[in-house]
C-alpha cells in the first residue's frame, strides 16, 4: 500500500476539501476558520489519490488541536482508509508533539475516527459535548 503526506496545499481547499465536506453532508469550515487559512494540515494521498486531510491547531498552552478530519467520500477501500487516516492523525500528533505541546485534543462525533484515534493511545475525555462557536 502506498501512502503519502505532505503538508496541505493552498489549492487543496477548493480541489478537494471543501467537496468533501459537501459530499459527507457537512457544511465546510470557510478557509479563515481553518488554521493558517486552509493550509495548517496535512493531506494523505494513495498513490496520487488523496482520501483524507486534518489540520491542527495551536494554543498558547502546551495543547494542540487535531480537527476537521475530511476523507474523500468516493474513495471505498476501507482498509487503506482506515490506514490512511491513522497515518493522518499520527502524523498531526508527531507534528504537535515538536511543537513541544504536551497534549493533543480531538472533538469528534463520529465513532468510526473515534476509534481511530484510540487505536493510537488517545482516551476520550468526555463522552457528550456541545460544540458552540460564536462568528464574531
Amino acid at each position: 500500500m502506498q501512502l503519502n503526506i505532505e503538508p496541505l496545499k493552498p489549492s487543496d481547499y477548493d480541489d478537494y476539501l471543501r467537496h468533501w465536506w459537501k459530499d459527507w453532508r457537512w457544511p465546510a469550515p470557510t478557509k479563515e476558520f481553518l488554521p493558517l487559512n486552509g493550509t495548517g494540515g496535512f493531506m494523505v494521498s494513495y498513490g496520487d489519490r488523496p482520501i483524507c486531510a486534518g489540520f491542527m491547531y495551536t494554543t498558547n498552552a502546551k495543547v494542540a488541536w487535531c480537527d476537521w478530519i475530511i476523507s474523500d467520500f468516493h474513495f471505498k477501500d476501507k482498509k487503506v482508509r482506515k490506514t490512511a487516516l491513522s497515518l493522518l492523525i499520527k502524523t498531526i500528533t508527531l507534528f504537535a508533539e515538536s511543537l513541544d505541546n504536551k497534549y493533543v485534543y480531538a472533538l469528534i462525533k463520529n465513532q468510526s475516527l473515534a476509534n481511530a484515534y484510540k487505536s493510537i493511545g488517545y482516551v476520550e475525555g468526555s463522552s457528550y459535548t456541545h460544540e458552540m462557536i460564536k462568528i464574531l
